[in-house]
């Protein structure tokens, strides 16, 4: 097992640490987080919920968001609320934010229903920088209006100058989880509103401008056939993606947007393809390398292993290294996927280990648990390791089904 890697430029801003009460399958959680972080554990044990955290904190600040529309568009405080939560029903979020050349951040939020009416209500609204208090509701105003903790502070630009940063922080994080077969349709996309899976993914290719546009998609397509090997540690992706020896992103004679890609074969000038002719492991290749890319805050991913090859899964971890090196984004990342976690680079406080129980699931750090060092330090696989700790209980019962 290697040392943590360093990063030659470190995150200006980033989440250090997670706080949950009652947020969907989590009763509690008090977690450290890295620039990268793996997230493994089995089927339903909470990985994209979690993930969906940061995704609120987003819309809490997004255009034509807020906190009623983050619940609403989540069903509603019954259907975030813990169904283990007992003495406590209110659901708690609280994030660390830490920056190089800045005082930390810390925000923190409670909301939950009146005891009267049902409707939502903000319980508690605090704001730290360093070591003062910058906010702390509810406020006299508040008990005088109740009306007025319907809203939180933060997604108002009349009330969150002091603490702007954080809403200018959130609003950067990005979500992604490409959908093959929506890119294919992303000509019936209609909505004004940001399709994390891929519906309105060619757009946005066509959003950036062309000088930036083109050098992202050649940087993508030299990624993909081989050399050169600026994007990992000495291996790159050699033939990910075979033939491939141009990627375009235009408007056809309608105005809808494609992704073409010019295949080399027996003709002399090979042939043109769009990404309806593009297989799923490309679309979904091309989608984890653009979102890398961009510039934005923090970005999450699920399962980025999909429809991918295993000797092409195995390089996603030092990818992701190698970009942060120059593109220092935090990486909050999903996986199944035993290719991926066997890069000797992932540290133990990288992984993120989620085991549910009857009272919620808990989420450590593999840095944080003994038996998970000791067979680390003794040289077990990193796959072997954490996979065998998260893995289902009663699994092996799963073969009965077929009598």
């Amino acid at each position: 097992m290697s040392a943590r890697r360093s990063s030659a430029a470190r995150s200006t801003r980033r989440f250090t640490h997670v706080r949950l009460q009652n947020w969907r399958n989590f009763s509690r959680v008090d977690l450290p987080l890295q620039e990268r972080n793996f997230l493994v554990g089995p089927n339903a044990s909470g990985k994209s919920n979690f993930l969906d955290v940061f995704r609120f904190l987003g819309d809490l600040v997004a255009v034509s968001g807020g906190l009623g529309h983050a619940v609403a568009r989540r069903g509603g405080v019954s259907e975030i609320r813990c169904l283990a939560a007992k003495a406590n029903p209110n659901i708690g979020i609280e994030v660390e934010i830490g920056g190089d050349a800045e005082e930390p951040w810390r925000y923190r939020l409670v909301f939950g229903q009146d005891p009267v009416r049902h409707l939502l209500q903000v319980k508690e609204e605090v704001v730290h920088r360093g070591g003062r208090e910058v906010l702390r509701r509810p406020d006299e105003q508040d008990q005088g209006d109740q009306e007025r903790l319907r809203q939180t502070h933060l997604e108002q630009v009349t009330a969150n100058r002091e603490f702007r940063p954080i809403a200018e922080f959130f609003r950067s994080i990005r979500y992604y989880h490409i959908v093959p077969q929506l890119v294919r349709g992303s000509e019936r996309w209609e909505s004004p509103e940001v399709d994390p899976y891929g519906g309105d993914f060619i757009e946005r290719v066509l959003e950036v401008p062309l000088r930036t546009r083109t050098a992202r998609l050649r940087r993508i397509q030299k990624a993909l056939t081989g050399p050169p090997r600026s994007w990992l540690r000495g291996a790159p992706l050699t033939a990910a993606v075979p033939q491939l020896s141009q990627l375009v992103a235009e408007r056809d004679s309608r105005g809808i947007a494609h992704l073409r890609g010019r295949y080399q074969h027996w003709r002399p000038h090979g042939k043109w393809q769009t990404e309806s002719q593009f297989s799923d492991g490309t679309l979904r290749l091309l989608g984890l390398l653009w979102s890398l890319l961009d510039d934005a805050g923090p970005l999450l991913l699920e399962e980025p292993e999909l429809s991918l090859h295993p000797a092409v899964v195995r390089h996603i971890p030092q990818l992701m290294a190698r970009l942060q090196e120059t593109n220092p984004r935090q990486l909050l990342v999903s996986t199944h996927s035993a290719d991926l976690l066997q890069d000797e680079d992932i540290a133990p406080d990288e992984v993120l280990l989620f085991i549910p129980s009857d009272r919620g699931t808990e989420v450590q750090s593999g840095a944080s648990i003994e038996r998970v060092r000791q067979l680390l330090e003794a040289g077990v696989p990193m796959p072997e390791v954490v996979l065998a700790e998260t893995q289902p209980e009663n699994v092996i019962q799963l073969p009965s089904f077929a009598g």
